[in-house]
């Protein structure tokens, strides 16, 4: 046993019954996704470092302590993506989207890599999903991106949600901002944590997003951002809202949350779960009005969002517990060697027919085959032995309630409609 190899710490294998959970979930966001208008984009798993360096924030904890990055042969750093607006910016500049429509509406689901302390919740492999919604500067855009994050997880059947509101501004009131958070944070400054005396230089605003007990009683009585804000960025803030508002849809604004990652403007926002604990965020997400741009494109106005579907499945857990389904229609049951022929015979038809077909390829006795049949949750029983070859019929067993009648083999997918 000590020589088995197991999986990298922070990874997990997801099962057949986990995998059911899965899908079902991904069925549901392309279902609520499509019913919005959007539409799938896949970008490659690793991209060059730089542009992570570039749009993230070389100060954020992704890009200084988070990322794996190697160099490749012709001596390129490249770095497994450990989030996916920069990939979709750089796939949506590389081809011209904004050229296609002046409005793009992409989504995407995919693994993502980041070199974390793993616990609940937060793996070194992990799965986001996500959209990005590129053109429109408007508040509707953002009342569309959060009803949409919103309308998802209340029709997966979660309750327990809390969405938080805030505008970061435009960066010209950011700036204005930063210096009045430093010069209030200045007198603190032996009392912060070594990871916020550095952000205090490189970027205070992020202290606002801290854990430590002792720092979040400071920053309670610092400055507000939205005190700081433009006219214009302040009607753009109280349009958002009043969407909301007008869409029924329940949030509370929060000065502090400003979003881990430093292409944010105006608009951020998260959704979390009580029924989460620590690790409480489904969701988060906000405007990015300059990424573009900083990524060589042409100026463009964006916003998305990117949801934990590790996160949202331990929601759903502990709200609703999961209820395993089976789509096996039919399990064959093969009483004899001479019926095998049949049977893969028959199976092949059914499967034509759009069929799930489960067929017995162990030689096992009866009793073991109809445990298997049971245990696999098929909805029929196919019994196959010699005088069923002999009259070209087969006996279908309804597994739930226990009946059972032969059937002619030529009239089995006329019985089954």
């Amino acid at each position: 046993m000590s020589n088995i190899i197991r999986s990298i710490k922070g990874t997990h294998d997801i099962l057949p019954e986990d995998s059911k959970k899965w899908q079902q979930l991904e069925s549901t966001i392309r279902k609520i996704t499509h019913q919005f208008g959007y539409e799938e984009i896949r970008t490659p798993i690793f991209e060059k470092t730089g542009l992570f360096s570039r749009s993230v924030g070389e100060d954020t904890d992704i890009v200084s302590k988070e990322m794996y990055s190697w160099e490749d042969r012709d001596n390129t750093s490249l770095t497994l993506r450990p989030e996916l607006t920069a990939p979709v910016v750089r796939s949506f500049i590389q081809h011209n989207l904004g050229g296609l429509s002046p409005l793009q509406r992409l989504f995407y689901i995919g693994p993502l890599f980041r070199r974390e302390r793993p616990q609940k919740g937060r793996q070194r492999q992990f799965h986001q999903y996500g959209i990005e919604a590129f053109g429109s500067p408007h508040p509707e855009q953002d009342a569309e991106v959060i009803s949409l994050a919103y309308s998802l997880l209340t029709q997966l059947g979660l309750t327990n949600l809390n969405l938080k509101l805030n505008s970061i501004g435009s960066p010209e009131c950011r700036a204005q901002y930063r210096n009045a958070l430093q010069d209030y944070l200045r007198p603190f400054l032996n009392e912060l944590s070594e990871t916020s005396q550095k952000r205090f230089e490189n970027n205070p605003l992020r202290i606002l997003d801290t854990k430590v007990p002792h720092e979040i009683d400071i920053i309670k009585n610092a400055p507000n951002i939205t005190d700081f804000l433009t006219h214009e960025d302040q009607a753009h803030f109280n349009s958002v809202q009043s969407f909301l508002n007008q869409l029924n849809i329940p949030f509370t604004c929060d000065p502090t949350m400003v979003r881990g990652l430093d292409y944010y403007t105006r608009t951020t926002f998260e959704i979390t779960s009580s029924a989460l604990g620590a690790q409480d965020a489904l969701l988060g997400g906000g405007r990015y009005d300059k990424l573009v741009e900083t990524l060589g494109g042409k100026a463009t106005p964006a916003i998305g969002f990117a949801a934990g579907m590790e996160r949202i499945l331990l929601a759903l857990e502990a709200e609703t517990p999961f209820e395993s389904y089976d789509s096996t229609d039919i399990y064959m049951v093969c009483l004899d060697e001479s019926v095998l022929s049949v049977s893969i015979d028959l199976a092949n038809q059914l499967r034509q027919a759009g069929k799930s077909v489960k067929m017995e390829t162990l030689r096992r006795s009866m009793k073991a085959q109809m445990r298997e049949a049971n245990r696999s949750g098929a909805t029929y029983a196919f019994i196959l032995g010699e005088n069923e070859i002999q009259n070209k019929t087969v006996v279908i067993k309804k597994l739930k309630e226990g009946n059972q009648e032969t059937v002619l083999q030529t009239e089995i997918l006329e019985k089954l409609k």
